[in-house]
């Protein structure tokens, strides 16, 4: 009989301290469990690796080189194959893996896909249950207000590491499937309750836990967080949940100890040079804006947004299927087909705008009608796409496609 791959458990978090706490805990809730903590060194050249067993109290400790500096590589090279051997030498043990402090759990997960460990793919070596993010309350809206990079800060990451601190904490929070808040706000009830309800802004599809001080159930804590079975490998990252037909966000813009979250969406194609002159005003005041677009003036880039830390970063995340040939189309996913098949416009087929905005004191009405604005009038839309693409186009070269695939002919958008 097959015996069950050992169970993983990802936790991650900004701040070292109440991350290793919470692993702590669930070690004295479980003297089985083997926790295997990463740390960066200084230089953010190498790291150390800490295995750990309450149950024996025994500590192993090795140190280690960054692959060629870049943390992608050393987490499918060398992080995630020392857990499988690890987990495999000890094959009913729960493992707990604490990546450095700045890993994003996405990267984890994609590091997981195609990771082969001695010549056996990953997945068949172990079974990842949970991402667990925690944050520290005290510290995050000044984590989400910093648009400073790590290597300004001083924080230990790889070699030429220019992620904003603010972007690697959001991604930390929305990938993860479970938030434990640590701690409660210096400045008193009000403001804890104020990053408990952004958290729950941030990422309103997974388990929220509050641990309001430093005495912890640890038994109540672990049952909460281990074998939780809450990831689900097929669930896409951030950037693509909108167009795989997975909700962005909550439309949430009556104040919730001053939080508001909320969501555009429309049709009509953004006219570059109005949406650039925007861009500013859009994001006064916004802790966190994500989502994708489409301009008149390049229909057939599916274009990204993401906001936090003060940047606005566009990219390009593929293709709308309607750009795309008809035997090109199975390169989709399934979930996209069918999510565009549900909200297919007779004119503009699956392109549209979704786009969420979370901050403190927006104004929700504001801020529609300037993204409106930004759309294209009803005189310009019956002028049809041959004149949308002579429009003035401050992105213009900005968003490149690898696979890119020929433009349909014609008047077609």
């Amino acid at each position: 009989m097959a015996t069950a791959a050992p169970v993983v458990t990802v936790l991650s978090g900004l701040w070292p301290g109440a991350t290793y706490a919470v692993a702590r805990a669930l070690l004295a809730a479980d003297p089985s469990l083997l926790l295997v903590r990463y740390d960066l060194t200084g230089t953010g050249d190498g790291y150390t690796c800490r295995v750990m067993c309450s149950g024996t109290g025994a500590t192993a400790e090795r140190r280690g080189a960054l692959l060629h500096g870049d943390m992608s590589r050393t987490l499918r090279d060398e992080i995630l194959p020392t857990v499988a051997r690890l987990a495999r030498t000890r094959p009913y043990r729960q493992v707990v893996l604490l990546p450095p402090a700045v890993v994003e759990p996405e990267s984890v997960a994609a590091a997981c896909t195609g990771c082969v460990v001695d010549g056996v793919p990953l997945s068949d070596l172990v079974r990842v249950d949970s991402y667990v993010t925690v944050v520290h309350g005290d510290f995050l809206l000044d984590a989400l207000n910093t648009g400073d990079d790590l290597v300004r800060l001083g924080i230990p990451a790889g070699r030429d590491d220019h992620r904003a601190l603010a972007e690697v904490a959001v991604r930390q929070i929305e990938y993860a499937d479970t938030l434990v808040l640590w701690g409660s706000c210096a400045g008193g009830p009000f403001d804890t309750a104020q990053v408990h309800a952004l958290l729950h802004h941030l990422a309103p599809w997974a388990a929220h836990l509050r641990l309001a001080d430093d005495l912890i159930d640890a038994t109540g804590l672990a049952t909460r967080l281990l074998d939780s079975g809450r990831h689900r490998p097929d669930t896409p990252g951030t950037l693509a949940r909108g167009v795989e037909g997975f909700a962005l966000g909550v439309h949430d813009p009556t104040p919730s100890y001053d939080v508001v979250s909320a969501v555009f969406r429309a049709c009509r194609p953004f006219h570059p040079q109005r949406l650039h002159e925007t861009l500013d005003a859009i994001n006064t005041g916004v802790l966190r804006s994500r989502g994708h677009l489409w301009l008149a003036s390049q229909p057939h880039i599916v274009v990204t947004w993401e906001f936090a830390g003060g940047r606005l970063t566009l990219g390009a995340l593929g293709r709308w299927q309607a750009a795309t040939p008809e035997e090109q189309r199975h390169h989709f996913s399934d979930r996209r087909r069918l999510a565009a098949s549900v909200e297919w416009h007779p004119y503009y087929d699956d392109r549209h705008h979704y786009l969420v905005f979370i901050g403190v004191d927006l104004d929700p009405a504001a801020l529609h009608r300037a993204l409106t604005r930004c759309l294209l009038t009803d005189a310009e839309l019956a002028d049809g796409p041959a004149a949308w693409r002579t429009y003035t186009d401050p992105f213009a070269g900005r968003f490149t496609l690898a696979d890119a695939l020929p433009m349909p002919a014609g008047g077609a958008l």
